[in-house]
């Protein structure tokens, strides 16, 4: 077995051709066996075997810089360089990250997670080169994919007037996450079906020399190609044509799916997560579905990432012109969603967490000056939801509920998550946001609220006195259950407020407090800092009410424990009722 005897890139270089390929079919084999068990980004790695291999074996890593856009497929690289045991041994399955990661190896560089950023990247260690006088090649790898993003363009923009060494390798597997959307896309067909040689050329528009590699799964091929751009001195782009999920042909064949796969059977391809229950992603797309089928005005708006809206391929097929997916482009998704309420229309953008902090410009200025009545539907928010460094989803409540204008709402169950939605959809007053709850599908089965046009009215679930918790959205949950430990611990009685908006404080509400209680707790399912609850305690802040703030520690944390970290920052019920005792006695 040639894989087990790679301790670095220089073993690659000692094999044939041969035995390179050889190898990729080793590499590919120990990806499926952990990829099944574990978990991770598939299709990206299993087509980018080949490419990368030939990169090891031509370019020098670590002293050669080799940046991978997003990380959705490093982990060949990582298997080339020291880490194969994290691919070979279950026991060691965790020991690396699923994103490029320099404290692992010194043949990373950055901390990458998210889409578009390895071009500029890159330049900047090219100039870097140039300004102390180096001589090494600077290598960015990206997919058609990220193309898309803005950064992506800039980067290419500013890589063309850099004038030195820069290799731009575009491995073209005609995927997203899902299709690819964009006008770019129809001349990356026309490349590859004239063999790199069409007219019309996107990267020599751009200023850039170019190449095209039309096997890209083709180890001697690409060596070659490689090869011949080594220590060039002007930057270039090599356009490889590649397979998403070569190697598996479920993967093969249906891309979307297998472009991350949770564990399972690789037989029969079925995950062994049971994800038959109902989510929020299936609630948003049946409402949305009627809703569009309803009035022709609704619009539902993706960026590169349909399935978080639950819409499938025959779901996007069914809402037509109604779905519009932009690629990966969030900065554009906001200011287009910002543009079609202008003129009359009734936006739904969809969007994970982790992914809207790269549109705040766009949030405050396109969409929030302007006062434009789009919906946002901001999918996992939370500290339980993904917990790569790259991925955190629980910094949205600071970023998006400090931008004037902005409605920002936290739904605590199905019920309420609905009508919000509908009311955001109907109204014409504002741009607003909608934290979608992180937790299973939850009914209340009592009567919600369907107007939610009175500003900054919180909800009184349970009257009490003395102690009042206010619970946000996804901690609704961990707000009952304070309130059931402080009955039976103390026979404290105390209010529960759900707060509904996370924009604006209450003040009635808050001022009605003073009269019989002495203490309020927040509960956010998020950063503190900048969050919801120090709204709460700057309001009572030249007053007697005692506060206390219950949310996350502003640091990046990196595939933690979900309970280490809800214990080291006192969200257990338990916790927080031993404050609030030894706080008030």
């Amino acid at each position: 077995m040639y894989l087990e005897n790679i301790y670095s890139p220089a073993d690659v270089k000692k094999l044939s051709f041969q035995e390179l390929n050889d190898l990729s079919h080793e590499i590919r084999a120990s990806l499926l066996q952990k990829l099944s068990e574990h978990g991770g980004h598939f299709g990206p790695n299993f087509g980018m075997v080949e490419a990368t291999i030939a990169l090891h074996y031509v370019f020098n890593s670590p002293k050669d810089k080799i940046v991978y856009d997003v990380s959705h497929q490093s982990y060949v690289h990582k298997m080339l360089t020291g880490r194969k045991d994290a691919f070979l041994h279950p026991a060691e399955y965790d020991h690396v990250s699923g994103y490029s990661e320099p404290q692992e190896s010194e043949h990373d560089f950055f901390v990458i997670g998210h889409t578009s950023t390895s071009i500029s990247l890159a330049s900047g260690l090219a100039k870097g080169r140039d300004l102390t006088g180096g001589n090494e090649n600077i290598i960015a790898v990206i997919g058609d994919g990220s193309l898309s993003g803005g950064e992506a363009f800039e980067g290419l923009d500013y890589v063309a007037e850099l004038g030195t060494n820069m290799i731009i390798i575009v491995n073209d597997n005609q995927m997203s996450i899902a299709e690819n959307h964009g006008g770019l896309y129809k001349n990356l067909k026309d490349l590859r079906d004239s063999n790199g040689q069409c007219e019309c050329n996107f990267f020599k528009a751009m200023g850039l020399d170019y190449m095209y590699v039309n096997d890209g799964n083709h180890v001697e091929a690409l060596i070659e190609a490689f090869s011949k751009v080594k220590d060039i001195q002007h930057p270039i782009v090599v356009h490889i044509n590649t397979l998403k999920g070569k190697g598996y042909e479920p993967a093969e064949q249906d891309k979307e799916t297998y472009h991350w796969r949770t564990p399972f059977d690789l037989e029969t391809g079925e995950s062994k997560v049971n994800d038959d229950a109902e989510d929020y992603s299936e609630v948003t797309a049946q409402y949305l579905l009627k809703k569009m089928k309803e009035d022709k005005r609704v619009v539902t708006i993706t960026s590169g990432t349909p399935a978080v809206l639950g819409f499938t391929p025959d779901r996007r097929q069914e809402a037509g012109k109604q779905f519009v997916d932009v690629g990966i482009a969030e900065e554009h998704a906001v200011a287009l969603a910002s543009g079609i309420a202008a003129n009359g229309g009734k936006p739904v953008y969809g969007v994970y967490s982790t992914f809207i902090q790269r549109s705040y410009d766009q949030l405050s200025q396109d969409l929030c000056i302007n006062n434009n009545p789009a919906v946002l539907l901001v999918f996992w928010g939370t500290l339980s939801g993904m917990n790569d460094v790259t991925h955190l989803c629980f910094f949205d409540i600071p970023l998006i509920s400090n931008i004037p204008n902005m409605v920002y709402l936290a739904p605590t169950c199905k019920e309420e998550y609905l009508a919000m939605l509908e009311w955001s959809i109907c109204q014409n007053e504002h741009p607003v946001a909608i934290r979608v709850p992180a937790t299973d599908v939850i009914s209340c089965g009592e009567p919600v609220e369907s107007d939610y046009s009175n500003l900054n009215r919180y909800k009184v679930a349970h009257r009490g006195s003395k102690v009042a918790i206010l619970a946000l959205g996804s901690f609704f949950g961990l707000g009952q259950s304070v309130l059931s430990l402080l009955k039976d611990k103390a026979n404290i009685d105390a209010t529960l407020i759900n707060p509904r908006y996370i924009t604006g404080v209450d003040s009635e509400l808050m001022d009605e407090l003073k009269a019989d209680h002495e203490l309020v707790i927040t509960l956010e399912d998020g950063v503190l800092d900048g969050g919801f609850g120090e709204k709460i305690a700057r309001y009572y802040g030249a007053t007697d009410m005692k506060v206390l703030n219950y949310g996350a520690k502003k640091e990046f944390v990196d595939r933690y424990d979900i309970q280490e970290l809800l214990r080291a920052n006192h969200l257990t019920d338990e916790q927080i009722v031993e404050d609030i005792l030894s706080l008030i006695g």
